[in-house]
């Protein structure tokens, strides 16, 4: 792929396109943000994006009043042409409302695999609502995470401790004033043979239970002060805080979206950085189907992967060009190339 794709057309044209022209398996990323069944339209007014469904004015960006099966069926045909365009090692990030989302689960079980299923992640959107109703305010969506195959790529996320974290999770300091936990040196379960249920020290693991590692290294980490004694003589692993590289990533993210968007449901930045930089590598291409803003397309170019948006928008078009147009570069960095490709005349070919 010599340059990036943007692709004005219906998708479903957009995706056979794709696939009758070299694309099929060379998909490492889909992420897609589709209509979430409303049964209204989205609409910009002088350059502001409305936030809400079946606004009365403005130019509209584009029409959700697909509902009920056939939303699920218009997603399905879709997901079906996605997964054969995605490589081995791919996997999709489907972000939805909660309204509808469970019977999208089911019907993304059916096309890559209940085995392919990661993760439904929450995503708190907004900030609490305080208006009456029957039922609890609503301040998240979901995204659904499916992998083609059981070996997608995965670099593992990470986020920055708080000071908060580092004094719950921390909460030691050595002479230093270094933080500091520990953790035991044995786990569950007995080995009969092997070096995890030797003597250390004079001491066999605890009934039911063997060394983490060996005993050679057991007494290397004694030697280097990184084993605790308690005053009963238990030995405890030390782990640094400043040697840790973060917080393992959990399934509720709160990323809330721009107040001021340029175009309808337009998602938060980072946490496209945080889903591209996970499930893809440098130079992996990744798939936008419903581009929207581009805000997918952005994150892949900052972050050096390729990519293909589409959307049947005009005004879709029109921001996603400005916003990849208007990335700032460093004073040596190449500017965004990418291929602009018309599909709506001939949209009735595929």
């Amino acid at each position: 792929m010599k340059n990036n794709l943007l692709i004005h057309s219906n998708n479903l044209t957009a995706l056979n396109y794709l696939l009758s022209n070299d694309f099929k398996g060379k998909i490492d990323l889909v992420y897609i943000d589709p209509p979430y069944a409303t049964g209204g339209n989205f609409t910009i007014t002088n350059g502001r994006a409305t936030t809400i469904s079946n606004s009365k004015n403005g130019d509209i960006a584009y029409t959700d009043t697909l509902k009920g099966k056939d939303f699920i069926e218009f997603l399905r045909e879709r997901l079906i042409l996605i997964r054969e365009l995605m490589s081995e090692r791919g996997s999709i990030y489907l972000h939805i409302d909660y309204k509808i989302g469970h019977y999208v689960k089911v019907m993304m079980d059916e096309v890559f695999g209940a085995e392919n299923f990661k993760n439904d992640i929450t995503r708190i959107k907004c900030n609490p609502k305080n208006f009456d109703r029957i039922g609890y305010g609503n301040i998240k969506d979901l995204i659904l995470l499916y992998t083609k195959t059981q070996n997608p790529i995965w670099n593992e996320p990470r986020k920055k401790y708080s000071e908060e974290d580092l004094e719950n999770l921390f909460p030691k300091k050595d002479r230093q004033g270094r933080r500091y936990t520990t953790v035991p040196i044995h786990a569950p379960g007995e080995t009969e043979n092997g070096k995890s249920n030797q003597p250390f020290k004079g001491m066999l693991p605890p009934a039911g239970r063997h060394w983490r590692t060996d005993v050679e290294t057991l007494e290397q980490w004694d030697k280097d002060g990184l084993i605790e004694w308690s005053s009963t003589g238990n030995p405890r692993k030390i782990i640094y805080a400043d040697e840790r590289e973060g917080m393992r990533v959990q399934d509720i993210w709160e990323f809330k979206d721009p107040q001021y968007p340029d175009y309808p449901t337009e998602k938060n930045a980072e946490m496209l950085d945080l889903i591209v930089k996970t499930s893809s590598n440098e130079n992996s291409i990744v798939l936008d189907c419903f581009c929207g803003s581009g805000t997918t397309l952005k994150s892949a170019q900052t972050n050096n992967r390729n990519w293909i948006g589409i959307d049947q928008s005009d005004l879709a078009i029109q921001v996603t060009k400005e916003k990849i147009n208007n990335i700032k570069l460093d004073l040596f960095a190449k500017k965004t190339k990418f291929d602009f490709l018309n599909l709506t005349s001939i949209e009735n070919k595929f």
